[in-house]
């Protein structure tokens, strides 16, 4: 029995109708979608490590495995890609050198991979549980106001990181932000979806004109070379004291695996997909512990590829198959690599001013998709301080431990709000539950963006 069942004539899709998980269109068609997945991960995936410092074809190549180990995992009844998560950003920015400078040596390096492999290890762990429980405790942790406040203080934090690059040529940088706004407002489509690429792919074109790209690391790298691999810092104190800041990173993960997975499973009419939930989990927890071992970024499920699916109404899980073998093979030359790296920072910064704002936005969104209720002051507080303590960056340090931002945001937020609400039941006043958690994505959160 073949893996998949070709969808009728194999070209079309019926007015109405979906390519379901298990279907897919004739190879030539599958081929070409998984070309437009490729594209629409490609963004936000080589940015993480463009702003973090991670070798680029490292973190495809794990990018690439991850998702082939996700659709295995998943019983290959779950489309996704997993890309590179912007959750990590921060955290591993931290470990650099300060002022939102990406990591500049190996040390460093493998002591944020440490952090990457625990966070992976522990996904999973939560998946293995979600397996055996439901997802009704995480419904109930992270409600709406609490789950969108966790996400929003991640990209509120790291705007000063925007800046930082943006100053440095605010000229291109206007220009970059110029071009991801135009296309993100004239395209619908496809084309709107992957706004942040296209906005990338200008500036670099203006960059490149302007002279301000250094094309010897370019013209240095060969057209095929192996990745440059790093393992973490399992020996390293400084390395563990710092784990904390990579612990609100899995609250996001979660919540991203779980939105993907009704988000397919209602795009899709099949709500059994629902019950992949914990796999979803685990296979995006191993992808991430994997990717830490050899020094990729942390994996999660892409809402830019839930976008493709939505335009093309194409589920297939074989285009996911093309795209992430299409990865792996992009990984084994340096030459790409060396490409994007010689992106200037006011490139960076004028892309980053976006993407961050974005990631702000999807929180918001969150709150509004489920009429989060702000007349209520546990409301107004959970979100108020998270917010204050991510844009002022706040630290708490106690002996060898650091405690950043977004590990205090996220603390204030979970603690605020429910010991709001079991002070409000106490005194019989009534505790809004929040509703469920919702889909997110990593640079998305339009209903046809929900990974």
């Amino acid at each position: 029995m073949p893996i998949w069942t070709q969808h009728g004539d194999g070209r079309t899709v019926e007015p109405g109708a979906v390519v379901k998980p298990h279907e897919r269109l004739g190879w030539p068609a599958t081929i070409a979608i998984g070309a437009q997945h490729v594209v629409a991960m490609f963004g936000a995936t080589f940015l993480v490590p463009l702003l973090t410092g991670f070798p680029v074809s490292t973190t495809l190549l794990f990018s690439g495995i991850g998702t082939l180990l996700f659709l295995l995992l998943t019983g290959n009844r779950l489309p996704s890609y997993l890309g590179s998560s912007f959750a990590f950003i921060a955290p591993i920015l931290a470990l650099g050198p300060g002022g939102g400078k990406a990591l500049e040596t190996g040390e460093q390096i493998s002591q944020a991979l440490l952090g990457v492999f625990v966070a992976g290890v522990l996904l999973a762990g939560i998946g293995l549980l979600v397996q055996a429980t439901g997802t009704g405790w995480i419904e109930k942790l992270m409600p709406p106001v609490v789950s969108g406040a966790i996400v929003a203080l991640i990209g509120l934090n790291l705007a000063p990181v925007a800046w930082t690059n943006f100053q440095q040529d605010a000229l291109l940088g206007g220009i970059t932000l110029a071009a991801c706004i135009l296309f993100a407002v004239f395209f619908r489509g496809f084309l709107g979806r992957i706004s942040i690429f296209l906005g990338v792919v200008v500036g670099y074109v203006v960059a490149a004109l302007m002279g301000r790209v250094k094309w010897d690391g370019v013209a240095d790298a060969a057209w095929v070379g192996l990745p440059q691999f790093h393992l973490p810092a399992f020996g390293d104190a400084h390395a563990w004291a710092m784990l904390p800041m990579f612990l609100p990173v899995i609250l996001v993960l979660i919540a991203e695996n779980v939105g993907h997975v009704r988000g397919v499973a209602t795009m899709t009419g099949d709500p059994s997909i629902n019950k992949h939930t914990g796999r979803a989990l685990i296979a995006d927890g191993l992808a991430t512990t994997i990717a830490g071992l050899g020094g990729g970024s942390g994996t999660t499920t892409y809402g830019e590829n839930i976008g493709v699916m939505a335009a093309t109404r194409v589920y297939s899980t074989a285009a996911y198959w093309v795209a992430g073998i299409v990865a792996i093979l992009l990984a084994f030359s340096p030459k790409v690599g060396a490409v994007i790296f010689a992106m200037p920072a006011g490139l960076l910064g004028g892309v980053t001013t976006a993407l961050y704002g974005l990631i702000g936005v999807i929180g918001i969104k969150i709150w509004v998709d489920n009429q989060v209720d702000f007349s209520r002051p546990v409301n107004q507080y959970t979100v108020a301080v998270a917010f204050v303590i991510a844009i002022a960056g706040f630290t708490m340090n106690l002996g060898t431990l650091s405690f950043g931002a977004i590990v205090l945001g996220t603390v204030a937020a979970l603690v605020i709000y429910h010991l709001g609400n079991a002070i409000a039941r106490a005194r019989k006043t009534g505790a809004d539950d929040g509703g469920p958690i919702v889909p997110i994505g990593p640079l998305g959160g339009d209903p046809e963006n929900v990974g």
